[in-house]
């Protein structure tokens, strides 16, 4: 088996044969060296590769089992993480170049994954602050699509998705405070599931941008998100918010079939007078066809979603301040950023937290919807993936003008706290991947893995990939 079929089997897969004695960790942890080394200089999507401290990880791995210890989950597996979470002994530069000393600890989400057994290859690209859906930064360049080297990644999470695209690894880490894991999600042809607000601990912060982000998996597989987001949910101590328990575990969920369900579905974009492109709608309206032959009451909605500029502006401008304030030389920060930082001291941190009560407010309006259906069904763009170079030349409110028809289905979501997952569905005119997104009841991401999976298994797309060079 050659490191590209290796890799492209996923995470349950790959964690599978570690523990049947099949594969070592070390062959996994190699292919995915070896393949990053050939593609990344093309894409971009580590900021940082591990080498060295991968393979003992995984030669610490292959001995503990050798011993009698008990497999995990994800034993053996190389997982990538966003450059946002804290990995022990690597920078957290969040995207720029105004942090320089390692971490001293691993953040509670990669310490669950080294739990599990699984083994960090690296950690990936992003934005600076993760403020834009755009991979792009002055201090590490652009992450470039591997479906198309001129096109974005989407973002913030680009970095993350890039690497699991192109099968450098089966999985890695992102963070979503306004559509950053389903953005590059829908860009890169992946899976991508936001989860309830609280249902991944953010620990060693108490939050991510207030109400607003939350951490979880970009994956190839429904199933390898599920089995992910089994080993990543909980709270942990000092965590702001905490989701309920959800009614069964997400593996389960994604080989239940969810039973007929009533699912509205929408083009109207929440962000005033964004239009979707043609092919969103094209997919949109064959996603519709497929859940009714697949047995749901699907019908149109009008969601009526609210106007969250009050609320998300406030937590934006208030997180980007608050990871801004620990960085080591703030004069490196990029001018965009400090833009960002001279916005925010309009709103102090009694704004921000009115404006975290606003957005409460504003999601029992926008979870009206769900006193009709089960799930809605929206595009997760209005627009096609661009091409790189996005943010060159631009200053803030530039920057915020192009992010708009990109976040326009998605940081509603982030406002409310409700679960999204964005979901291939097929190919533009442009050959580039297209998505939808779902979105669930509060609290209830296993009936989005439900139907993910069942689309899944209809339109199965963990088959295509992209042709790379090498």
């Amino acid at each position: 088996m050659d490191d590209a079929e290796l890799l492209y089997l996923g995470v349950a897969r790959q964690a599978e044969l570690v523990r049947a004695g099949k594969v070592t960790a070390r062959r996994l942890v190699e292919a995915s060296l070896r393949r990053t080394a050939r593609i990344d200089g093309h894409l971009g999507a580590f900021r940082v590769v591990r080498a060295d401290r991968a393979l003992a990880e995984a030669d610490a791995r292959d001995a503990a089992r050798a011993s009698g210890a008990d497999a995990g989950p994800l034993e053996g597996v190389p997982i990538a993480v966003k450059d946002e979470l804290d990995v022990e002994g690597e920078v957290t530069t969040f995207g720029g170049a105004a942090n320089r000393t390692p971490a001293v600890g691993d953040s509670e989400a990669v310490r669950r994954l080294r739990a599990a057994g699984a083994v960090i290859i690296g950690k990936t690209a992003m934005p600076e602050f993760g403020q834009w859906p755009f991979t792009e930064s002055a201090a590490h360049g652009y992450t470039r699509n591997p479906w198309d080297t001129a096109r974005t990644t989407g973002g913030s999470s680009g970095g993350s998705a890039a690497a699991v695209a192109a099968g450098l690894v089966a999985a890695a880490l992102g963070g979503d405070g306004g559509g950053s894991i389903r953005i590059p999600a829908a860009c890169c042809g992946l899976f991508g599931l936001k989860p309830q607000r609280g249902r991944v601990s953010t620990a060693p912060h108490p939050h991510l941008w207030y109400a607003l982000g939350t951490v979880g998996p970009l994956t190839r597989t429904v199933l390898d998100s599920a089995v992910l987001y089994d080993v990543l949910s909980g709270p942990a101590a000092g965590d702001r918010w905490t989701a309920r328990p959800t009614r069964t575990s997400f593996t389960a969920a994604a080989s239940t079939d969810p039973g007929r369900l009533r699912i509205g579905y929408s083009a109207k974009a929440a962000v005033p007078g964004v239009r979707p492109h043609p092919d969103h709608v094209r997919a949109l309206r064959e996603t519709v066809r497929a859940l009714r032959e697949l047995g749901h009451d699907v019908r149109p909605v009008d969601p009526r979603y609210p106007d969250t500029t009050a609320a998300f502006l406030p937590q934006f401008g208030g997180g980007v301040r608050s990871e801004a304030a620990a960085m080591e030389r703030p004069e490196l920060l990029e001018r965009r950023t400090r833009q960002t930082l001279r916005l925010a001291r309009l709103a102090p941190e009694a704004v921000v937290e009115r404006a975290v009560r606003a957005g409460e407010r504003m999601a029992v309006r926008a979870n009206r919807v769900f006193e009709e259906v089960d799930v809605l069904l929206t595009p997760t763009l209005a627009v096609r993936p661009r091409r790189v170079g996005a943010l060159d030349g631009a200053g803030l409110f530039r920057a915020m003008a192009r992010s708009f028809p990109m976040i326009a289905y998605t940081a509603l979501w982030n406002v409310t706290g409700n679960p999204a997952a964005s979901v291939p569905a097929g190919s533009g005119a442009d050959g580039m991947p297209l998505a939808v997104q779902l979105v669930g009841r509060e609290h209830d991401e296993t009936t989005l893995v439900g139907v993910a999976a069942q689309l899944e298994a209809v339109r199965p797309w963990a088959g295509r990939r992209p042709v790379l060079p090498e």
